[in-house]
């Protein structure tokens, strides 16, 4: 699904690609599997000018947003970054057809077991 997250379709879970780690139910949102780090923005993007002498420095107020990073609780792989408005819940970004995937992969005719960067077809043959 992305570079460090893929879906088990058989038990139907998030998983790290990393690690192998199971992050919990495909018909929930991943992050809720995950550690999540609140930064602060200015951590990130430091003032440019002197915060001292003026209000606003080209660096976020955290009073306005917020800096989201999600990590795999096993491996502690940084999942995904999300910028958010302080008090709003979390992005909910993906949100998976797993009934049309099992299908999908069904017309193909293929079994695959993902593990890590490589792709295992029932051939033996790595992709």
């Amino acid at each position: 699904m992305t570079e460090y997250l893929r879906v088990n379709l058989e038990s139907e879970e998030w998983e790290c690609r990393v690690c192998n780690h199971t992050i919990g139910s495909a018909r929930q949102s991943y992050k809720q599997g995950l550690l999540v780090y609140n930064r602060n923005p200015q951590d990130i993007h430091p003032p440019i000018i002197d915060p001292d002498k003026y209000r606003y420095t080209f660096s976020p107020d955290p009073e306005w947003v917020r800096i989201l990073e999600y990590y795999c609780p096993k491996c502690a792989t940084m999942v995904e970054t999300e910028y958010a408005t302080p008090g709003h819940p979390p992005l909910y970004d993906m949100e998976l057809d797993l009934a049309a995937l099992k299908a999908q992969w069904q017309v193909r005719g293929e079994s695959i077991n993902v593990k890590g960067p490589t792709v295992e077809r029932q051939t033996g043959h790595q992709h």
